[in-house]
């Protein structure tokens, strides 16, 4: 059967170079509390359901023991709570402000359109985060065809694969080789491979590269391409099937269909053997 949806995540992916918006508000909650992370703590988790994620960060041996020395007890579920409700208001400060479409996403939705592919996505924002990224994403011309947050699926976000089922059941896929699914986080990687389905990761602008769009300007051209490679190199690492620079690339494999054939085979051959 021919490929017929790509399934994209979003911050990261199609929107907010660099998945900039949680980190911040993530860094902010934590600070709420007296506790200190570092970007690459902070990213780590990312593309996890946002609760999950700050359970994550709560269970890292840096932050359990700053928490004990903090509040002189570890940490409990009404922490957690606590923790997202403060995400969420800095989340919402500036989510509109930081969910502007990446340089490509665009042109390469619709040449992506234009070859026939259905559009979905996934994401680990709820469905009220959601409705904020994709008004803003519609008013610079990006609407892909079908959303699906963790609140769609009784909250098993990634790296469960059911925000992707759900997509299929949309599409009325009969089959995994219909789908591919695309992001820049670990947890994207994960939540295709759990799905059976093609994993394509994004290097330029994704969390996983951690560089905001001026930080990632400001590199020379060698160092992008050696950046580049190294975080491809992280995604291969975790299963992905394929690692593109950005979605224009993603657009020229998607239209060159024998790549996409090989890569199927190369799938198979791997469950085989």
């Amino acid at each position: 059967m021919p490929v017929n949806t790509i399934i994209l995540d979003w911050a990261g992916t199609t929107v907010d170079f660099g998945c900039m918006a949680p980190v911040e508000a993530f860094k902010k909650a934590f600070e709420e509390k007296g506790i200190q992370l570092t970007d690459r703590e902070i990213r780590k988790p990312m593309g996890l359901l946002k609760k999950d994620h700050i359970k994550q960060l709560l269970s890292l041996e840096k932050v359990k023991k700053q928490w004990l020395e903090l509040h002189g007890r570890p940490s409990a579920e009404a922490d957690v709570s606590s923790i997202y409700q403060d995400f969420e208001k800095y989340l919402f400060a500036d989510l509109a402000e930081n969910s502007h479409l990446k340089p490509e996403t665009k042109q390469a939705m619709k040449k992506i359109k234009q070859l026939g592919y259905n559009i979905g996505s996934t994401t680990g924002y709820t469905k009220e985060m959601m409705a904020v990224v994709f008004e803003t994403a519609k008013m610079e011309g990006y609407h892909p065809d079908y959303v699906v947050t963790p609140d769609d699926v009784d909250s098993l976000g990634r790296p469960y694969p059911f925000m992707i089922f759900e997509n299929m059941r949309h599409f009325q896929n009969r089959s995994m080789e219909e789908v591919i699914k695309v992001g820049d986080t670990i947890t994207d990687i994960k939540e295709g491979k759990n799905a059976g389905v093609l994993s394509i990761a994004v290097t330029e602008g994704s969390s996983e590269m951690g560089l905001s769009l001026e930080e990632y300007k400001g590199l020379s051209k060698e160092e992008m391409e050696r950046l580049n490679q190294q975080t491809a190199e992280k995604f291969y690492q975790q299963g992905a099937d394929l690692c593109v620079k950005n979605l224009l690339e993603l657009a020229e494999i998607l239209q060159e269909r024998s790549t996409i054939q090989k890569l199927r085979e190369k799938k198979k051959e791997a469950v085989i053997n």
